[in-house]
């Protein structure tokens, strides 16, 4: 090989490199994106559409309970069919619920279109990962891939604010659905490009576990998200949750007997996996709620209008995003996963705790903006390192299984959390304040990312380790 070809193959590399991982980042971009740009839209598509307001809060249930709760099932799916295939598939899928959402003229189609594009980011997200670890696992790029992966969903969440007030002012509340239709299509197009087609393995997809663990999660989500407004004693309430857990037990039990379970027992028997995932879903259940009442304090409390509370939340995004990709990798080739993931649990709990104590007069200035940044760097800091920690610690078979695993702890972690904290905060709310309710709100989130740092300290006692 001559010495002019043997850059120009590195150069090659470098490319694909760079454009796959530009197509995993905006993965994580559009799926958690595709949770938050609905918020300004929703009077638009309740008056157009004709929801109710007891129905209204499905058009965001409906996606995070498809998503939660088929991740296990896409990670199967990625390890026996290859991953970039369940990528291309999920973005497939994606695009179609995009469209059906858009035309929706009566709930119960706006409602499954959201399914279907829930069931669509479950097939990338795992998928995703294991891509990650496909191009870039063994190399010295891959703590700064685990990065830019983990700070595209921030960067997702705040621009979905954004963008759903601009494009439902100017264009119409459809295209926060048709917005990702573009980038859908222009990421099948690019997906051959960027990845190795990859082998199929030899195995079964185990049916009976993924209906049944797919239904116990759902079913628990349901309950805790219909909580507030039924209450917690009440029938709904009751039998949701009670056959949600009846139907993870029987999950549980099929894994265990099953030849090809879809969630292997003995990873559940790793410490440093099960570990990770019990971070990750603390974190979920920290930060999503965190971030939900303080937009609501931005606007309810301190009077600020839709977009100038997306702004606000910008100062926090960056500091994540530059946390994640330039200090995290750094500290955690220093420290170690463990020592990061504890400091940034106590930063987390630190920041939201603030948020807590800020009185009702407070400033955007002295109060929730310092309060806002302690908390970002503190998801920055424990983000990356529970989530490589899950997927370095999986056996490469499993890969994809462990990808799906560690987002479902983080998917659902977010919507228990989330629905557990606002059954809390709406009595408090309706009988002393707002301010009082999200108070409560923010205790709760603190508490839960307490437990976070207690779970470091208790599950990861692994020596240290590179991110």
């Amino acid at each position: 090989m001559s010495t002019q070809t043997m850059p120009a193959a590195a150069t090659t590399a470098r490319s694909r490199k760079g454009l796959a991982l530009t197509l995993i980042a905006a993965a994580q971009f559009v799926v958690i994106m595709d949770t938050s740009i609905i918020g300004v839209a929703l009077p638009d598509i309740q008056r157009d559409v004709g929801f109710t307001p007891d129905t209204l809060t499905w058009i965001f249930n409906a996606y995070v309970i498809a998503f939660g709760g088929l991740l296990l099932l896409g990670g199967r799916l990625a390890d026996l069919l290859g991953a970039r295939r369940m990528f291309a598939l999920g973005w497939a899928v994606l695009l179609i619920g995009s469209i059906g959402a858009g035309v929706a003229t009566a709930p119960w189609i706006e409602i499954t279109a959201r399914a279907v594009q829930g069931a669509g980011a479950a097939l990338i997200a795992p998928a995703a990962l294991s891509l990650l670890m496909a191009v870039f696992g063994g190399t010295p790029q891959l703590p700064r891939a685990f990065a830019v992966y983990g700070a595209a969903a921030p960067i997702g969440g705040t621009a979905g604010v954004f963008l759903g007030g601009v494009l439902t002012e100017y264009l119409g509340w459809p295209w926060v659905f048709y917005v990702t239709v573009p980038i859908a299509l222009a990421i099948l197009l690019l997906t051959p490009a960027a990845f190795p087609a990859g082998a199929r393995s030899a195995g079964r997809v185990d049916v009976l576990g993924a209906v049944t663990g797919t239904l116990g999660l759902a079913a628990t989500v349901f309950g805790v998200v219909q909580a507030p407004e039924t209450g917690w004693a009440s029938t709904t309430t009751l039998v949701a949750i009670g056959a949600g857990i009846l139907l993870l037990i029987g999950f549980g039990v099929r894994q265990a007997r099953a030849a090809e379970p879809l969630l292997r027992p003995r990873m559940l028997r790793l410490p440093q996996l099960a570990g990770a995932n019990v971070a990750q879903l603390l974190l979920g259940a920290a930060w999503i709620p965190m971030w939900f009442f303080l937009n609501l304090h931005l606007q309810n409390v301190l009077g600020a209008t839709a977009f100038a509370a997306g702004a606000a939340l910008i100062p926090m995004t960056l500091l994540i995003v530059l946390g994640m990709t330039l200090v995290a990798p750094r500290l955690a080739a220093r420290f170690g996963t463990r020592a990061m993931l504890i400091g940034g649990f106590a930063a987390l709990a630190a920041g939201i705790g603030w948020l807590a104590l800020a009185p009702a007069d407070g400033g955007y200035a002295g109060h929730v903006l310092p309060a806002s940044l302690v908390a970002a760097a503190g998801m920055a800091l424990a983000f990356v390192p529970s989530l490589s920690t899950a997927i370095a610690s999986a056996p490469p078979a499993d890969a994809g299984v462990a990808s799906g695993l560690v987002n479902t702890s983080y998917q659902i972690g977010s919507a228990l959390g989330l629905a557990a904290l606002a059954a809390i905060s709406a009595p408090i709310a309706a009988s002393a304040g707002a301010e009082a309710g999200y108070g409560a709100a923010f205790t709760g989130a603190a508490i839960i990312a307490l437990a976070g740092l207690v779970a470091g300290v208790a599950l990861l006692r692994a020596p240290r380790q590179s991110a």
